[in-house]
């Protein structure tokens, strides 16, 4: 088959259709490459989904995005979805202490003013750090503007190494690097690489005044990842496969590559694999990773997300943070979910590797007196409905050491390509990650196959 200019058709095949898996395609095919997009589940979006719950629909997480996120920016504007999860104005966070002898709520917030001042008043307010801890973090904060989130020593360490270096007590860590690292991480400052904090902090913070500002769905997330994400590639042109194992992937004796799916199989001039670092690693050919053992040491981390219906608004504000409490992140996601009376709250646990596991009656006991402690409107409402999401493995961990593991979108056989949060994006596992390691995997396999193409965010391609 020849394209419109009479140039030979090429075929990719992407395996796995999260948000690195779509984004690979829609690139592909944008450049003119005709794409196969091959998914075992019966849906798009990886681990950032929605399901039904009776008459409500339910995130399986709470995902948020912040403006520095260009990649994951570009993504909602590519399927048409931008206006349905819009950014805060200004970054503005409440966070509530429920840790000391009086609950004191306090915010985290921007102005205007260039960096570093934007977050200055802020900070000079924030009424969960003494004065002394808040001249801390400025001092902490301008050592972090000066570091290279790649340099390969920084992997080396874990954050809190160098907070403490830099004068950062246990209470600063607790209320505002941990309150940030945590839910960005998904790990606590000891079990976190400096590299990796350095790139959160210095690009969401420390970059221009409007980074860190917040977005989030103000729909299900499945509208987002999956309808208007399906609606995109059958634009583009994308085939796609849902409920579709792929069994093997192997070198064609004529050139390309032989893709096997369930009873059919896929002959390609690119293959793309877009899954877990395990699923990679099944599927990887020999001679594929100088050593493919390596992504087995990537490890996981789990997130848990606590889900309460109550019979009436037992909070006014769209989202806090709390501290002095299990609690971290709590969400108003009434609206989004389609219901009509009463009130529903997720709360957002990250790095909770002792909690993943228990019983939903533990998990009940635990934090519906908490939810009760931080929000005194709860403790005279009903409960209609409590229930809990497990991802075990929602991210890779981001341990020290664990950039060198990480691996580049080429391989060493040519075709094969890798994509994936936990692919070498030099971000953690966000959804910005995903959208990037997208881009590096497809203008890869297009630079291999001669399409000239661009950078969605300007960069080399």
């Amino acid at each position: 088959m020849t394209t419109d200019d009479g140039s030979l058709s090429r075929h990719a095949v992407v395996v796995g259709a999260g948000l690195a898996g779509v984004t690979t395609a829609l690139q592909l095919a944008d450049a003119g490459v005709r794409v196969t997009l091959v998914e075992g589940r019966p849906r798009l979006g990886g681990l950032a989904f929605s399901f039904r719950r009776g008459d409500l629909t339910i995130d399986n997480g709470q995902h948020v995005y912040l403006r520095c996120c260009t990649a994951y920016r570009w993504f909602l504007d590519r399927v048409d979805g931008a206006a349905l999860a819009p950014l805060q104005d200004r970054l503005d966070v409440p966070v509530l202490d429920v840790g000391r002898a009086r609950p004191r709520l306090g915010r985290l917030r921007r102005n205007a003013l260039p960096v570093p001042l934007h977050l200055a008043a802020g900070l000079a307010t924030y009424p969960h750090l003494s004065l002394a801890e808040r001249a801390s973090v400025g001092r902490a904060a301008l050592a972090l503007k000066r570091l290279d989130p790649a340099d390969p020593a920084l992997d080396g360490i874990d954050f809190a190494t160098w907070l403490g270096r830099h004068g950062q007590s246990d209470r600063t860590i607790e209320a505002l690097w941990d309150l940030v690292g945590v839910a960005t991480l998904n790990a606590t400052a000891p079990h976190a690489s400096m590299g990796l904090a350095a790139m959160v902090f210095k690009t969401g913070l420390l970059s221009e005044p409007g980074a860190a500002d917040i977005g989030w769905a103000h729909v299900p997330l499945g509208e987002l990842h999956d309808t208007l994400a399906r609606k995109a590639l059958d634009s583009a042109g994308v085939r796609t496969e849902l409920r579709t194992r792929v069994n093997a992937v192997s070198r064609a004796a004529e050139g390309g590559w032989h893709v096997d799916v369930d009873g059919e199989r896929l002959d390609a001039d690119t293959v793309v694999l877009a899954v877990p670092q395990r699923e990679a690693h099944a599927l990887l050919p020999a001679g594929a990773l100088d050593d493919p053992d390596r992504l087995l040491d990537i490890g996981t981390a789990p997130i848990l997300n606590v889900h309460v219906v109550y019979d009436r608004k037992v909070l006014r504000r769209p989202f806090f943070a709390a501290l002095g409490s299990p609690v971290q992140w709590v969400f108003d996601r009434t609206d989004a979910s389609g219901l009509t009376d009463g009130q529903y709250l997720a709360v957002s646990q990250s790095a909770v590797e002792d909690e993943i596991d228990l019983p939903v009656s533990e998990l009940r006991a635990r934090y519906l007196p908490e939810l009760e402690r931080l929000l005194p409107a709860a403790r005279g409402a009903e409960v209609r409905d409590f229930f809990v999401t497990r991802e075990r493995t929602a991210t890779f961990a981001p341990t020290p050491g664990v950039g060198r593991l990480r691996p580049e979108a080429r391989t060493r056989v040519p075709g094969l390509f890798l994509a994936g949060a936990w692919t070498a994006t030099g971000w953690p596992a966000t959804m910005e990650g995903a959208v990037r390691s997208g881009f590096s995997a497809a203008g890869a396999a297009l630079s291999e196959l001669g399409r000239r193409h661009e950078h969605p965010l300007q960069e080399a391609a």
